[in-house]
C-alpha cells in the first residue's frame, strides 16, 4: 500500500477482504502472447559461456558504449548511459533515452522520472539494486531531450540488442511510446500495444508495454492504467514459472 501511495494511486479494499488485497492483484486474467517480430533480433548468446567470459563481454560492450562515436549525439552528450542493476536479472526494463540527469550521473532514470519508476517497479517487488536491470534504446541524450531520430537508433539499437543477448531476460517491460515502438519495429500507437504479450528476438523474449513514468507525472490520470500494466506483467512472468503462457489477450 505504501508503494501504491508512493505511485499515486488509492487502492479501495472490502473491510472483510482488506487482508487479501495482494491475492486480488494476481487476478489479471489470461496472459496474451501476440506474436510481434522484432526486425532488431537478439541474437542467442553462445552456449554457457563461463562466468569470466561472460564478465569480460560486460565489460567489452560497455566500453564500446562509453566511447561511441557512431552517431553526433557523441559531440554533445556527457558521457554515454549503459545500464544499471544485476546482470543476471530475469526482469529487463527499456525506455527511450538518458535524460539531462542521467546523462550528468552515467545511470538511466535517476531524475523525478526515475523516482516514480522506482516505486512502480517497488509495487510489483523489483529493485535495480537486486532482481532488475534498466536499460534505455538510445546510450546517449538527445539535445534538449527530443524524440530519437531514426538514424540515432539504428546506430545504438545494436547495444541493446547484444545487452539483451547477455542478459537473457525472462520478461521484458518498455516503458513510453518510443521505446516499445522501436523494439517492436511498428508505428502502432502505445494504447494498442498495451494488454498484450508481444514477443521480442531470437529468444521470443515476452515483452509488456507500458507508460514512461515522465509521461504518468504529466497526465497522473493514467497512472491507475499503468498499475495495471505492472500486475498484467507479473502475472506473466509468474505463469513463465509455471509453463503455464497462453494466447490471447488481458481479460
Amino acid at each position: 500500500m505504501a508503494y501504491l501511495e508512493a505511485i499515486g494511486i488509492d487502492l479501495w479494499v472490502s473491510r472483510r477482504d482488506s487482508g487479501a488485497g495482494a491475492a486480488a492483484d494476481h487476478a489479471a486474467g489470461a496472459s496474451a502472447v501476440t506474436e510481434h517480430a522484432s526486425s532488431a533480433s537478439a541474437a542467442a548468446a553462445d552456449p554457457a559461456p563461463s562466468p569470466g567470459e561472460t564478465a569480460a563481454r560486460w565489460e567489452a560492450l560497455r566500453s564500446e558504449v562509453l566511447l561511441c562515436t557512431r552517431c553526433p549525439l557523441h559531440l554533445t552528450r556527457t558521457q554515454g548511459v549503459f545500464g544499471v542493476g544485476p546482470r543476471r536479472a530475469d526482469w529487463l526494463v527499456i525506455g527511450e533515452a538518458p535524460g539531462a540527469e542521467e546523462d550528468r550521473r552515467g545511470e538511466p532514470f535517476v531524475g523525478v522520472a526515475g523516482q516514480l519508476l522506482d516505486a512502480m517497479l517497488r509495487a510489483i517487488g523489483l529493485d535495480r539494486r537486486t532482481n532488475v536491470y534498466i536499460a534505455n534504446v538510445l546510450k546517449s541524450r538527445p539535445p534538449g531531450n527530443r524524440d530519437p531520430r531514426p538514424e540515432e537508433v539504428a546506430a545504438c539499437l545494436p547495444y541493446l540488442v547484444r545487452q539483451i543477448a547477455l542478459l537473457q531476460p525472462k520478461i521484458m517491460l518498455a516503458v513510453g511510446r518510443i521505446a516499445a515502438q522501436n523494439l517492436l519495429a511498428t508505428s502502432v500507437p502505445l494504447g494498442r500495444l498495451r494488454g498484450q504479450v508481444h514477443r521480442f528476438g531470437e529468444l521470443n523474449t515476452p515483452l509488456v508495454v507500458t507508460y514512461h513514468p515522465a509521461y504518468l507525472l504529466r497526465t497522473p490520470a493514467d497512472k491507475r492504467k499503468a498499475w495495471e500494466d505492472l500486475k498484467f506483467a507479473r502475472s506473466v512472468y509468474q505463469q513463465l514459472g509455471q509453463g503455464a503462457l497462453t494466447d490471447g489477450n488481458r481479460s
